[in-house]
């Protein structure tokens, strides 16, 4: 197991590299000047080109790539061009929050597929199995923007119980507030994802159900619970963690419009933000720290693959 992980962080070095390089190289194919818009009504050639000398804009793509990527080796990921913050600061003064919404979310999802999956699958073609399914039909089918207005509309406008919008410091505020904030984005956001999870639980128990050792372990004697609960679900939850661990991942890139929804200044609204302001070392520091994560939640499922299943062994 240790020579798989340093193989994979191997590759994965690779994997991230081959993104950033990517990302380097595709967002300078985005039609606009960074430089014409920083300026906005002050632009004249002359003063175009003193900043697009002074921000290094004006040298050859191979050499700004070979700066960049020499200062990312280092930690430093750069300033941004449009309010001259660095892009470490504004990768730390985000990330907290989407890490919190997407676990919060993951959270929550979690908590209502796995159940609703199992009560789904013992109850095949039954009317709660029927509704169940048409449940995750409706929140695969809801987009998150507008179920996340419906909830501030309910929970925070008519009934008052929750905060429409804002984020909570868990140091400054509490962890009451941080989660009291977060409850209304984690559930637009997991909505479909709590979906999606409890057809892929519904579907791996029913397989497991119908095999060979799960006749034989009721024909023991062994009670319906202990069969469900202990051999059918641990062998059905491989494809779902392999969905669960991408879908975490994924979080994070759905967190953009929910967080525009409910006024939370994470990474996924600095980055749209950044985009459009073709603010090029922040719009490349978040891809970068988005394809660690999504590297780093692969060989997560990877090894909780042999945790779930003891026959499974990377050699």
């Amino acid at each position: 197991m240790a020579h798989y992980i340093i193989r994979r962080l191997i590759h994965s070095i690779f994997v991230i590299w081959g993104c950033a390089t990517l990302v380097f190289f595709m967002i300078r194919l985005i039609p606009g000047d960074p430089v014409v818009q920083m300026l906005g009504p002050e632009y004249t050639p002359a003063a175009a080109e003193a900043l697009r000398h002074k921000l290094g804009l004006d040298e050859p793509l191979l050499v700004q790539y070979t700066r960049w990527f020499g200062n990312m080796l280092t930690g430093d990921l750069g300033g941004s061009i449009a309010s001259g913050e660095t892009v470490v600061g504004a990768i730390r003064t985000g990330l907290p929050k989407t890490l919190s919404l997407a676990f919060v979310s993951f959270v929550i999802a979690t908590a209502i597929a796995v159940p609703a999956g199992i009560i789904a699958a013992l109850n095949r073609n039954r009317p709660i199995d029927y509704i169940a399914s048409v449940v995750a039909f409706v929140g695969v089918s809801m987009p998150s923007f507008w179920f996340g207005i419906i909830l501030i509309l309910i929970f925070a406008v008519n009934l008052h119980w929750l905060p429409a919008v804002g984020y909570a410091e868990i140091g400054k505020d509490g962890v009451v507030e941080w989660f009291r904030r977060l409850i209304l984005p984690s559930l637009a956001i997991g909505a479909a994802y709590a979906a999606i999870l409890m057809r892929f639980v519904r579907a791996g128990l029913l397989e497991a159900l119908g095999s060979d050792y799960i006749r034989t372990a009721r024909a023991k004697g062994l009670r319906n619970r202990r069969v469900v609960m202990t051999h059918a679900l641990r062998n059905a939850l491989i494809p779902v963690v392999t969905v669960a661990g991408i879908q975490l991942a994924l979080l994070l890139s759905g967190t953009v419009v929910v967080e525009t929804v409910f006024a939370i200044r994470g990474i996924g609204r600095i980055l749209i933000g950044a985009i459009f302001d073709r603010d090029y070392p922040v719009v490349q520091g978040i891809i970068l720290v988005i394809a660690v994560i999504f590297v780093l939640a692969n060989l997560v499922v990877d090894i909780a693959y042999t945790v779930i299943d003891p026959r499974i062994r990377y050699g």
